[in-house]
Protein backbone atom coordinates (compact mmCIF):
# COMPACT_ATOMS: atom_id res chain seq x y z
CA UNK A 1 0.00 0.00 0.00
CA UNK A 2 1.58 3.40 -0.94
CA UNK A 3 2.46 6.13 1.70
CA UNK A 4 -0.39 8.43 2.94
CA UNK A 5 -0.72 11.72 3.99
CA UNK A 6 -2.97 14.03 5.88
CA UNK A 7 -3.30 17.62 4.47
CA UNK A 8 -5.35 20.39 5.31
CA UNK A 9 -7.83 22.18 3.29
CA UNK A 10 -10.10 24.99 3.85
CA UNK A 11 -14.00 23.31 4.08
CA UNK A 12 -14.69 25.57 0.88
CA UNK A 13 -11.82 24.21 -1.37
CA UNK A 14 -13.38 20.45 0.25
CA UNK A 15 -16.78 21.14 -0.81
CA UNK A 16 -15.25 22.25 -4.24
CA UNK A 17 -13.35 18.87 -4.49
CA UNK A 18 -16.86 17.12 -3.62
CA UNK A 19 -18.49 18.59 -6.60
CA UNK A 20 -15.39 18.18 -9.09
CA UNK A 21 -15.33 13.91 -8.13
CA UNK A 22 -16.24 12.23 -11.03
CA UNK A 23 -17.97 9.35 -9.41
CA UNK A 24 -19.02 9.14 -6.07
CA UNK A 25 -16.31 6.98 -4.80
CA UNK A 26 -13.46 8.61 -6.37
CA UNK A 27 -10.68 9.22 -3.89
CA UNK A 28 -9.16 12.94 -3.01
CA UNK A 29 -6.10 11.56 -4.70
CA UNK A 30 -7.67 10.18 -7.55
CA UNK A 31 -9.09 13.99 -8.04
CA UNK A 32 -5.46 15.50 -7.34
CA UNK A 33 -3.80 13.72 -9.92
CA UNK A 34 -6.00 13.89 -12.60
CA UNK A 35 -6.52 17.83 -12.25
CA UNK A 36 -2.58 17.90 -12.15
CA UNK A 37 -2.92 15.73 -15.13
CA UNK A 38 -4.33 17.91 -16.69
CA UNK A 39 -3.20 21.64 -15.66
CA UNK A 40 0.32 20.06 -17.04
CA UNK A 41 -1.52 19.20 -20.59
CA UNK A 42 -2.54 23.17 -20.60
CA UNK A 43 0.46 24.39 -19.69
CA UNK A 44 2.27 22.14 -22.87
CA UNK A 45 -0.18 23.52 -24.57
CA UNK A 46 0.56 27.21 -23.77
CA UNK A 47 4.15 26.29 -24.18
CA UNK A 48 3.51 25.10 -27.84
CA UNK A 49 1.83 28.09 -28.28
CA UNK A 50 4.19 30.70 -27.12
CA UNK A 51 6.81 28.44 -29.38
CA UNK A 52 5.13 29.07 -32.72
CA UNK A 53 4.39 32.66 -32.30
CA UNK A 54 8.14 33.39 -31.29
CA UNK A 55 9.15 31.18 -34.14
CA UNK A 56 7.41 33.39 -36.61
CA UNK A 57 8.54 36.59 -34.78
CA UNK A 58 12.40 35.21 -35.00
CA UNK A 59 11.63 34.36 -38.74
CA UNK A 60 10.36 37.99 -39.53
CA UNK A 61 13.29 39.36 -37.16
CA UNK A 62 16.47 37.22 -38.55
CA UNK A 63 15.22 36.67 -42.62
CA UNK A 64 15.04 40.24 -43.58
CA UNK A 65 16.88 42.14 -46.20
CA UNK A 66 18.56 44.52 -44.05
CA UNK A 67 20.68 42.17 -41.89
CA UNK A 68 21.61 40.49 -45.42
CA UNK A 69 23.17 43.64 -46.47
CA UNK A 70 24.31 45.08 -43.80
CA UNK A 71 26.36 41.36 -43.25
CA UNK A 72 27.16 42.06 -46.98
CA UNK A 73 28.33 45.87 -46.80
Amino acid sequence: MPEVTTIQVEKKILNEMKKAKRYPRQTYSELIHQLLKKDKEHKNQYDEYLHKIQQEKMTELWDNREDEEWENA
